[in-house]
């Protein structure tokens, strides 16, 4: 059954001030956010506060809306884990007989946001313009009763002209209360509060509309891809968004580890230094002569970090540029110099548990060639069980290598309990699954006063620029976490 009533455990929640703080404000502001760190426990902050609600009658049915394995490993088992919350009943809507499921007696029906349209009953037509248009059968919304909606990672909303976006955005007046949960609001820029916060409030802090919000705050890049923020418009920002949100990191309350980082440079061979150097030269000459769109430019950068890592996906146009070795696969690997600093860096931990982070295919091709084809990992196709069955293997000390996509893993995984060592084989821009993954390992609970992240990088390539922009993108919401901090003080 994907929808029982939990028994009871023999372990009462004993919340901390600040988690009494956050149940407050939860309960003071029907429109909300919590921006908290992973490891403060917005779970069962969020648990509490419904709880409460519904013993006051305040309170019927509450939509959740988190990433898929979140709905499986998170919401029911804090449930389970706590004696107060024993009388909720939660159920996934998830599978072959969600229908049925949606039928049944709950208090907190959790879907991931892939089920919103299966959920909204949702339509799409295409303009004339060529957009999609998005519609929902109203009546048979309001029949459902939902009063509550719960966005567990509300970074997921931030892209308004998403079919998503777009569908729940039709069904947000029917909510008597609206809240966020997220620890990377801004990961990329303040671009990407507009979305997050019209799901909570509907424009109220930061108006109606993404392109006035657009152009009230922001100024086209030099790039023509991207917007910089206007010389000072942060603080009208943080101001307009301090009464929806409340901002906790983990510093400020958890006794966390020290995070140390270690860069550790490689140098490509020769001949694959001139066949990167040729997709380089290609893609800024693109640039500069302004004949690719944003999306072409990612393409182009895609490649570059591809042959950065390691290998590189066939298609006409890489093969145009450079001369690649016949593959019977989608994609030829062209050296291991990445990976044998990763081997070197294994054998030197001696055995000290280390999670890996890789991107691509070939990536992992490589990887487990060079360090066992037994080498577990989470990513694509690996199922929600079989996850969580390598993250009590992990807990338990019995994987001294763990391999992991981001985008598998950067959500509802805890790898707390042993191991300090974080290592990025593979490099990313979004500083959400950055951050995210490395804290699947810097949480409360690790007994290290120190946790590494490592970063593997190829000298004169990409890798250099990524690693910036993360750490540029990082200051960026570290400086919306700081106004928010001080403007509630």
């Amino acid at each position: 059954m994907q929808s029982e009533l939990f028994k009871p455990s023999s372990k009462p929640w004993q919340p901390h001030a600040y988690q009494k703080k956050a149940v407050k404000f939860l309960l003071e502001h029907d429109a909300s956010a919590l921006f908290l760190d992973p490891g403060l426990g917005k779970t069962s902050i969020t648990l509490a506060a419904i709880k409460l609600l519904k013993q006051k009658k305040l309170l019927d049915k509450v939509l959740l809306i988190a990433p898929l394995r979140v709905c499986y490993s998170v919401w029911p088992k804090e449930v389970e884990k706590w004696e107060d919350f024993s009388g909720i009943r939660v159920c996934v809507l998830h599978g072959p007989n969600k229908d049925a499921l949606l039928k049944t007696e709950a208090d907190v029906y959790v879907i991931n946001p892939e089920g919103l349209e299966w959920l909204l009953q949702v339509e799409k037509t295409k303009t004339a313009q060529g957009k999609t248009k998005v519609s929902v059968d109203m009546r048979r919304w309001k029949q459902l009763g939902f009063d509550t909606l719960v966005v567990d990672e509300l970074s997921k909303f931030k892209h308004t002209n998403t079919n998503r976006f777009k569908a729940l955005k039709l069904v947000l007046s029917t909510f008597r209360r609206r809240w966020g949960l997220t620890g990377s609001p801004a990961s990329n820029g303040l671009m990407d509060l507009f979305g997050q916060c019209y799901i909570l409030d509907q424009g109220r802090a930061l108006g109606q509309y993404v392109t006035h919000y657009r152009m009230k705050y922001f100024v086209p890049s030099h790039d023509g891809f991207s917007w910089n923020i206007r010389e000072g418009a942060e603080q009208e920002i943080y101001e307009r968004l301090n009464p929806l949100a409340l901002r906790m990191a983990a510093d400020d309350y958890l006794d966390m580890p020290t995070l140390i980082e270690n860069n550790i440079r490689v140098d490509l061979p020769e001949k694959i230094m001139e066949m990167y150097d040729r997709l380089e030269n290609d893609l800024i000459a693109k640039l500069d002569a302004k004949v690719v769109v944003a999306s072409t430019a990612a393409a182009a950068s895609m490649k570059c970090r591809q042959v950065a890592n390691g290998g590189i996906y066939l298609d006409p146009e890489v093969e145009a540029l450079v001369k690649l070795p016949k593959s019977k696969r989608e994609w030829v690997n062209l050296h291991t110099e990445k990976v044998d600093a990763l081997a070197d860096l294994i054998e030197e931990l001696q055995g000290s548990p280390i999670l890996v982070a890789y991107d691509f295919e070939h990536d992992l091709d490589r990887l487990r060639e060079r360090l066992g084809k037994d080498v577990p990992y989470i990513g694509g196709g690996v199922t929600a069980k079989r996850s969580a069955e390598l993250e009590k293997a992990w807990n338990a000390g019995h994987l001294p290598v763990l391999l992991g996509h981001p985008q598998a893993m950067a959500h509802g995984l805890n790898l707390q309990e042993v191991g300090n060592h974080v290592c990025w084989h593979s490099l990313t821009w979004d500083y959400e699954l950055y951050d995210q993954f490395i804290r699947r390992v810097l949480r409360q609970g690790n007994k290290s006063k120190k946790v590494f992240v490592h970063h593997i990088m190829a000298r004169g390539t990409i890798d250099e620029a990524i690693l910036a922009a993360v750490k540029s993108k990082r200051r960026g919401q570290n400086a919306l976490f700081d106004a928010l901090k001080k403007l509630r003080k």
